[in-house]
């Protein structure tokens, strides 16, 4: 499986990647089992789902990291405590 490039981009604190990982082992296994003896239509089956998915997850942990310790984390931390997420 050397050819899979991407982990499970979460992190910890945004408590998905455990979920993530459970989800997409049984997605890989559907695919498998669907191309029986086919490692590359295996592998792009999975890909195509996988990879938009974990990209968004990933940028979201990001985003959640900048909030927590960027730069203006602890401003940004009191602003979601005080008004909401993203100041609503």
């Amino acid at each position: 499986m050397g050819r899979l490039r991407r982990g499970h981009g979460a992190a910890p604190l945004a408590e998905e990647g455990a979920n993530l990982a459970m989800f997409d082992g049984a997605e890989l296994g559907q695919a498998v089992a669907a191309h029986p003896g086919d490692i590359e239509a295996d592998l792009a089956a999975y890909e195509e789902t996988v990879f938009p998915r974990s990209a968004a997850s990933a940028a979201e942990s990001a985003a959640s990291l900048d909030t927590m310790f960027g730069e203006q984390g602890l401003e940004q931390m009191i602003g979601f405590f005080t008004h909401g997420p993203a100041g609503e």
